[in-house]
């Protein structure tokens, strides 16, 4: 039977510590009704809960929906095992975890889905609410986990990635428009920001010549109206905002709502006191970045410096 989740785009990226208000996703499947309203009631409070009555139908509630932290799934199924569904749940959504209900003992079954990965643990029917949910909280846990060190793995090769551009770009680049837009996307790329813009600063004002990176859309370049981007000028310090809907500044700005910008970060780009240029960082949905973020940033934006004054920048004389 084809798996309808595989031919799904993976979701686009998002920060690992965008702040989320809302509660992890799982998924419930069971082909009884009263077990599935049973399982729904047992888990609601905690988590938004999903439910599908058989494995195709619950392939394309993830195919909707996209990943989910735990699937709570029966074993004895119409059309599709639990542990035949799970397997083809785990090349698109490895860190999610699975655990099978089952009220029969079929071990070769249950001893094969554990051993290739496929079911963090088993529980027998008729379960013990409270044992079930002590298990799923910790399930939740472990796909906490999953998710962090899946994120810090992606973070440090695309930090690898950001400096090996830099370094790249310093060295093949012949005209300082070669280098721009290569940097924006490789800051883009690292950060999982939405938009981000390198534009160049002469006498404390912005100047044409830019890079520009978009991921989806077609965002306009706003910066010369941008108090954040006015400040940075200003001050020669990082200005950031990772909510702008709850910053009384920028809240009622319309170039940020007209380009759905709803995180910003600028930094300036200087060297030996000089400020050659801005970096500008956004977002489409609030965000927080950690402090070792924010320090690869400021290093990097000092690479960027070396970067743009070896592709024929002019500095200022002292």
């Amino acid at each position: 039977m084809d798996n309808p989740i595989a031919e799904t785009p993976k979701s686009r990226r998002q920060l690992p510590t965008l702040e989320k208000l809302t509660k992890l996703k799982i998924l419930v499947v069971d082909d009884e009704p009263d077990n599935l309203d049973l399982l729904y009631r047992t888990f609601r409070r905690d988590f938004t809960v999903l439910k599908a009555d058989s494995g195709v139908n619950a392939l394309k509630v993830l195919a909707a929906e996209g990943e989910v932290a735990v699937i709570i799934s029966d074993q004895r199924m119409p059309e599709m095992k639990g542990t035949e569904f799970l397997s083809k749940t785990l090349p698109q959504f490895p860190d999610t975890v699975r655990i099978i209900l089952t009220g029969f003992t079929d071990i070769e079954d249950l001893v094969e889905a554990i051993n290739s990965g496929q079911v963090y643990k088993y529980i027998t029917k008729p379960w013990d609410p409270g044992e079930l949910k002590a298990l799923v909280q910790r399930a939740a846990e472990t796909y906490g986990l999953l998710k962090q060190r899946t994120e810090e793995l992606r973070r440090a090769n695309a930090q690898m990635a950001l400096l090996t551009v830099l370094v790249q770009v310093s060295q093949a680049s012949d005209s300082l428009e070669e280098t721009l837009t290569p940097i924006a996307t490789a800051f883009s790329d690292s950060f999982t920001a939405d938009s981000c813009t390198l534009q160049l600063v002469e006498d404390d004002q912005l100047v044409a010549t830019q890079g520009f990176y978009c991921r989806a859309g077609s965002l306009k370049n706003w910066l010369d109206q941008d108090p954040l981007t006015r400040e940075a000028i200003a001050t020669g310090k990082m200005q950031v905002s990772f909510d702008v809907a709850k910053d009384a500044k920028l809240a009622k700005i319309t170039h940020y709502q007209d380009n759905g910008v709803q995180a910003h970060l600028v930094i300036p780009i200087t060297y030996r006191n000089h400020m050659l240029g801005i970096l500008s960082l956004q977002w489409q949905q609030p965000a927080c970045l950690r402090e070792d973020e924010l320090n690869l940033i400021r290093l990097s934006a000092e690479l960027v410096a070396i970067t743009l004054t070896s592709s024929g920048c002019k500095l200022a004389k002292s």
